[in-house]
């Protein structure tokens, strides 16, 4: 069967040969996408927000109809509405009296609130009216954000893929590019291969695809020099993916927790962010790269962020407006002679949609506060402090789910801020770490802080107080309690029992108690010297048989070992050195050195060895200093033994005395003698 194509050629001796089905972007860039490279024109992020969170929050809880106005009423104002109730042209600027003439069957759900005694944080039925005695609490919603982000990140891939910023209580940022890029090399083999001539700068084969559906997401339309008859690229293609990820995870916080959200797709942070407030409430809506300019057009510039406060004012004050449209016509230079070159160079390309923020993927909390202006005014050290302890009680709350009880994390600073008329001060105080936090521990903190502000004069009347807790720091890991290092039981007694039967000389009286060890005659010096080694009338073997367990090193002091010095070897036959290494404790006799015949080799054995003159023997120079404090040992044993028998020299006296006589023997030693050892350096004086 014939194709009725006509056959392209595909060999490289033709200029045009698959030059239409090249794509714009290259096998690097797609590399950067599996990074998640901020530079990558294929990079793709989503923000996703939640519609009237605080109103859904208690539309959740008190299983209200979705299509049910309801608004949620901090004191005498509104501080959320859910769509339903907008219809009615509610907002938050409006009263309460007000709203409810315009929605006469409005839910209003006052917020939880903390008050004095609680342990916790309740809904009361007429808080409204308490505000000088209540405190207003968002722990609901704090938990119900918790509860959301966890279920993204059920949903998508797990680290390093997978990178979720919590913006705040009720958005989200997504960076899907490297689950994008797997996604990818899975539905195009053709991409998966290395680049060809291994040259990274190569464009990628163009997309097999030529028409994309985009379901019922709401797509910006085009720039005004592209149409929707031009052949998609790959940016379109990981746009669509993209959004398929997006609508997944909607999908399951919709499904597991009965909440609704919109999105935003785009190719970065501030894009993105604008994108999910572009069509709500529960759509999701995509910027393509080539709808980037028709999108960015329609706003005015203040709606971006960093733009909407001082620095906005300025930039609307020397341009005269505040429409990005109108701003694209000033040209760079323009921009940083009236705004400085960082600034103007920034505002350049941000109202162009440039925007290489990252997706920072800590969610940790860094600090954490609570606050109370008071109306009316407080005016005593009483009333003060019994808000600090409602302050303490909702920070400790939050710290246990933070998990502080299982030294997860915790605050090394408290602190607390004051306002008295136009006046704020602050105070801080650090955490002792030596012990678990308690309510106690940050209640007498607090207190402490409070007395300092007070003693500062002119505290009364306290506009405002806020007490926060900050410095979190990861708690260890892997340690164990004393307990860890300890046997009990039926463990420790095996163990008693194992040593008892190593050292073969342990016995008990049956009724567990160990037999007390007799105490020693012998004085502390006198023991060290039956260990160390032997007189001139003793054998090695006697010392052997009764300390050979405590014998650090052994002495060659027998007639025959004395009398067989270091000496040149002859006909032949080798001499042997007696030694006193350390290693030869536990042996019955001295380790035996070979004396070869070489000259050299004899010169070199001279230099590990050293002729001792109290004992007349020759030892390793590495047991020098240990033999010379046995011979110190010694003469103190000797002193003390002629102090005992009617010397009226005391033993402090012995042991002045005794190094001076050692010194001596020292200053007469032969230069050969009193060379450098190892790790010294002889000092030049004069």
């Amino acid at each position: 069967m014939s194709s009725s194509q006509q056959f392209i050629p595909s060999s490289p001796l033709s200029p045009t040969a698959g030059h239409s089905r090249k794509s714009r972007f290259t096998f690097k860039q797609l590399s950067q996408l599996a990074l998640s490279s901020t530079t990558s024109p294929l990079r793709v992020i989503a923000h996703i927000d939640l519609d009237a969170f605080y109103a859904q929050c208690e539309g959740v809880r008190l299983g209200i109809a979705e299509d049910q106005p309801l608004a949620v009423q901090q004191w005498q104002g509104l501080i959320a509405i859910n769509y339903p109730a907008r219809k009615y042209g509610l907002s938050r600027h409006i009263t309460i009296t007000e709203a409810k003439k315009l929605c006469p069957n409005l839910i209003m759900q006052h917020v939880a609130t903390w008050k004095e005694g609680d342990a916790k944080w309740a809904y009361h039925e007429d808080a409204f009216a308490q505000i000088a005695t209540h405190k207003v609490s968002l722990d609901p919603y704090r938990l119900e954000s918790r509860r959301i982000l966890a279920c993204i990140k059920d949903v998508l891939p797990p680290s390093p893929v997978q990178k979720v910023e919590k913006a705040s209580v009720d958005e989200v940022f997504l960076d899907l590019s490297a689950q994008i890029h797997s996604i990818l090399l899975e539905r195009y083999p053709e991409l998966k291969g290395s680049a060809p001539y291994d040259d990274p700068t190569e464009r990628l084969p163009r997309p097999p695809t030529t028409a994309l559906d985009w379901n019922t997401d709401a797509l910006v339309d085009l720039d005004h020099n592209e149409t929707e008859d031009d052949d998609p690229d790959w940016d379109d293609i990981t746009m669509l993916i993209g959004s398929e990820i997006v609508r997944s995870v909607r999908a399951a916080i919709r499904e597991r927790l009965k909440y609704t959200c919109s999105a935003g797709i785009a190719r970065n942070k501030m894009i993105a962010k604008l994108g999910s407030a572009h069509k709500k409430p529960n759509q999701q809506t995509i910027v393509r790269n080539r709808a980037v300019q028709q999108f960015m057009g329609s706003f005015k510039f203040t709606k971006i962020r960093n733009l909407g406060g001082k620095l906005g004012e300025d930039v609307v004050s020397k341009f005269g407006t505040e429409q990005v449209q109108e701003l694209l016509n000033v040209s760079l230079g323009q921009l940083k002679s009236k705004l400085g070159d960082d600034t103007g160079s920034w505002v350049y390309e941000i109202i162009r949609g440039e925007d290489t923020n990252e997706v920072n993927s800590r969610t940790q909390i860094k600090s954490m506060l609570s606050a109370k202006s008071f109306r009316p005014t407080i005016n005593s050290y009483d009333q003060a402090v019994k808000w600090l302890r409602i302050f303490v009680a909702d920070i400790f709350a939050r710290l246990v789910e933070e998990g502080i009880l299982e030294n997860k994390r915790r605050p090394k600073t408290v602190n607390l801020h004051h306002r008295q008329g136009g006046q704020m001060r602050s105070r801080q105080a650090p955490i002792p770490s030596g012990r678990p936090i308690d309510e106690n521990v940050l209640y007498n903190i607090a207190k402490t802080l409070l007395g300092q502000v007070i003693v500062d004069g002119r505290a009364w009347p306290c506009a405002n107080l806020q007490l926060s807790v900050g410095g979190f720091e990861e708690g260890p890991t892997g340690n164990r309690g004393i307990g860890g290092f300890l046997v009990r039981g039926d463990e420790a007694k095996a163990v008693k029992h194992s040593l008892q039967d190593s050292d073969g000389n342990a016995s008990d009286h049956g009724d567990g108690r160990p037999d007390k060890r007799p105490k020693s005659e012998q004085g502390a010096i006198q023991r060290f010297l039956s260990r160390k080694g032997t007189s001139h009338g003793e054998s090695d073997e006697e010392i052997s048989a009764d300390h050979s367990d405590m014998d650090p090193m052994k002495i060659s002091s027998s007639p025959a070992h004395t009398s067989s010095h270091m000496q040149r070897p002859e006909g032949g036959e080798e001499h042997k050195v007696p030694s006193c290494k350390g290693d030869s404790a536990r042996s019955n006799a001295a380790e035996e050195i070979p004396v070869p015949k070489a000259p050299d080799a004899m010169e070199k054995i001279a230099s590990r060895t050293y002729f001792c003159k109290n004992c007349h023997t020759t030892l390793q120079s590495d047991t020098k200093n240990e033999h010379e404090d046995w011979h110190f040992a010694k003469s103190i044993a000797a002193t003390e033994k002629a102090t005992g028998s009617g010397g009226t020299t005391s033993a402090s006296q012995a042991r002045i005395k005794a190094p001076k006589k050692i010194n001596s023997s020292r200053s007469n030693a032969t230069p050969a003698q009193r060379r450098i050892e190892k790790g010294q350096s002889r000092l030049a004086f004069g």
